[in-house]
């Protein structure tokens, strides 16, 4: 593999909170390109990794790596700036805005960190302009353009979490975290949700890391995987390699609320 084909290097993250090691030495590669998911029983260390690259946790040891910048030493709201785009788990919407003000929210995100360079040649109301168009771009591509001016805390839970990707989205990211996007869907908008990342990598030409339960899913649309078990890489592979490795095996056997592998 070539130097460039790789976005993200994590190198030995180690990460301690007072006795507990959170992450342990832990190493991969997410290349430019493909959809690769984190897996793991819970408490295995999926959340924690997200963390440190979303920067809202620092690292004991190791490095970060992304896209030539090394994560470590930026500060968290430089995430959007350089390329990085995060969903989260539970929904962090503004709930008494509508859907197009809260994918808007993400599109000044991505123009924040230079509007008054951009002011300067371009023009306050054509940035405006150029986030309304993002904005709308997005609701269409998430099929959201009913709702758009709908009131985020009045829609369906499904329908939020895809607000929420579309905010994401906004800022125009080349590495997109999803949190356990499946979380809280039903069959049919599983389904949806398969084809929306599949989508998201080959259309909008976004690299995807997820951390899911959902081992349908990860199976279904995943180049690669990584298995982590107490803080620890077990496995990394094809979702074949993964699935059948005796470690993951061996992680997930007596889990009943997993659904098996």
């Amino acid at each position: 593999m070539k130097p460039s084909d790789t976005l993200l290097c994590i190198d030995g993250v180690t990460v301690r909170f007072g006795g507990i090691v959170a992450l342990d030495d832990v190493s991969f590669d997410v290349r430019r390109g493909e959809v690769c998911a984190l897996i793991g029983p819970n408490g295995a260390g999926k959340s924690t990794l997200f963390n440190c690259l979303s920067r809202l946790y620092e690292c004991n040891a190791g490095a970060i790596a992304f896209d030539g910048h090394t994560l470590t030493r930026l500060p968290r709201h430089r995430m959007a700036g350089i390329g990085i785009g995060r969903t989260f788990q539970n929904l962090a919407l503004f709930r008494s805005m509508t859907v197009r003000d809260n994918v808007l929210v993400g599109c000044h995100s991505r123009h924040h960190a230079g509007f008054l360079r951009n002011a300067f040649k371009l023009g306050v109301a054509r940035i405006e302009s150029a986030a309304l168009a993002r904005a709308d771009e997005l609701i269409g591509f998430m099929g959201l353009q009913a709702q758009a001016q709908c009131i985020v805390g009045d829609l369906p839970f499904g329908t939020q979490k895809r607000v929420e990707l579309a905010r994401a989205l906004a800022c125009s990211p080349k590495l997109l975290l999803l949190d356990e996007p499946a979380c809280g869907l039903n069959h049919e908008e599983l389904h949806s949700l398969g084809e929306l990342i599949r989508d998201i990598r080959d259309r909008l030409h976004i690299t995807v890391l997820l951390v899911e339960h959902h081992m349908g899913l990860v199976m279904g649309i995943s180049d690669r995987v990584v298995a982590l078990n107490f803080g620890k890489k077990i496995a990394e592979g094809t979702p074949a390699e993964v699935r059948a490795h005796p470690e993951v095996i061996r992680a997930y056997l007596g889990e009943a609320e997993e659904e098996p592998i």
